[in-house]
C-alpha cells in the first residue's frame, strides 16, 4: 500500500479530539473518507493507532508513540522550504536574522557594526516582529537566528535540545513612570499606593517581555492594588504610553537610556522590582551554511 502523507494530518487531528466527526470536520473530509484515511494508516502501519470502543476514542499504545513520530514529520516537512533557501543561499552568504523589535532598533545596529571589525558581513536580511512569531520563524527553518532578550526562568520554545543560543548582551527590565513636575514618578509601585491602585500597562501573551515579566515578577504584582488598563505587543508602544503618563511599564533599559537620562522617565520602583536579561542569539543545531557558521562563531 503506497504511503499518503496526509494520513499523518488527519492521524494528528483525531489525536486532538478523539472524535471522528470533528476530527472530520478540522480536515474538512466527510466523516465515512476520513475514517477510510484513518484505517489505511493502521494498515500500513500494520497495528490499531486508536482504540475505537471508548468515547471520546482514546489512542493505542501504539497511537501515543506514532503521535510524537507524525508530530516530528510534519513539523521536519514544513521546515524544508526553509532549508532548502538555506542550502540555496549558503554560497550567497545572505544571512536571515529575525528579531524582536526592541532589539531590532536598539542593540543590533550596533552589535552588527562590531562584528564588522572582524568579520566581512555579506547582505543580511531582518525580519522584526513579536517574540512567538520569530520562533515560528525560526521552527519553520526560514531564518539562520533569532535575536531576542532572555530570562533563566522563562522557558521559550527555542530552549531545546534543537536549538543552541549564547548570549551576547545584557539588559534589564526597568519599571518606570512619566515624572510629576517634582521629578518624582506619577505613578509608583508600593504595596499602598497613595493614589490607589496603581494603572500597569502590560505586555500582551504574544510578547517575550510578557513571559518575563508574568514569570519573574506575576505573585510580586499580585500583591500590589494594581490593574492593567493597557496591553500592546510591543514594548515601544508601552514606552509611548509611559510617556503620555497613563501608567506603570516595565521597559528594557536599552529603549529608554535616553529618556532616562533627560528625565523623561524616571524609576517607579525600588531596584528590587527590576529584572536582569540576556540578550541571546538563537541557531539551530543542524549545519546553516558556510556563511551562516561564520557568523555564528564570530558573534561568540
Amino acid at each position: 500500500m503506497k504511503f499518503d502523507f496526509t494520513w499523518l494530518e488527519d492521524f494528528l487531528a483525531l489525536a486532538a479530539t478523539g472524535n471522528f466527526t470533528r476530527a472530520a470536520e478540522d480536515r474538512h473530509s466527510s466523516q465515512p473518507a476520513f475514517s477510510r484515511r484513518i484505517r489505511a494508516l493502521e494498515e500500513w502501519i500494520g497495528a490499531p493507532l486508536v482504540d475505537r470502543s471508548t468515547q471520546p476514542a482514546r489512542l493505542t499504545e501504539v497511537g501515543e508513540w506514532f503521535r510524537a513520530v507524525a508530530q516530528e514529520l510534519v513539523a521536519r516537512t514544513t521546515r524544508l522550504p526553509g532549508e532548502a533557501k538555506q542550502v540555496a543561499e549558503a554560497s550567497a552568504g545572505t544571512l536571515r536574522i529575525a528579531s524582536t523589535h526592541t532589539l531590532a532598533f536598539t542593540f543590533l545596529p550596533k552589535w552588527l557594526r562590531g562584528l564588522e571589525s572582524t568579520l566581512a558581513l555579506g547582505p543580511v536580511e531582518l525580519t522584526s516582529d513579536v517574540m512567538a512569531r520569530c520562533e515560528a520563524q525560526m521552527r519553520e527553518g526560514k531564518v539562520h537566528f533569532v535575536l531576542a532578550h532572555s530570562h533563566p526562568l522563562v522557558q521559550g520554545a527555542l530552549e531545546t535540545d534543537a536549538y543552541q543560543s549564547a548570549v551576547i548582551g545584557r539588559d534589564r527590565l526597568v519599571a518606570v513612570s512619566k515624572p510629576s513636575s517634582g521629578s518624582k514618578p506619577v505613578h509608583r509601585l508600593e504595596k499602598k499606593p497613595a493614589q490607589g491602585s496603581v494603572p500597569v500597562l502590560a505586555y500582551s501573551e504574544e510578547s517575550g517581555m510578557g513571559r518575563v515579566v508574568r514569570s519573574v515578577l506575576g505573585r510580586k504584582l499580585e500583591a500590589i492594588p494594581g490593574h492593567v488598563i493597557f496591553t500592546a505587543h510591543l514594548a515601544s508602544v508601552l514606552r509611548s504610553m509611559a510617556l503620555d503618563g497613563r501608567g506603570i511599564a516595565w521597559l528594557p533599559h536599552t529603549l529608554i537610556e535616553e529618556d532616562l537620562a533627560l528625565k523623561r522617565l524616571v524609576p517607579a520602583a525600588e531596584d528590587a522590582w527590576g529584572v536582569d536579561l540576556e540578550i541571546r542569539l538563537y541557531r539551530q543545531r543542524e549545519a546553516i551554511g558556510r556563511a551562516a557558521e561564520a557568523f555564528w562563531h564570530a558573534a561568540n
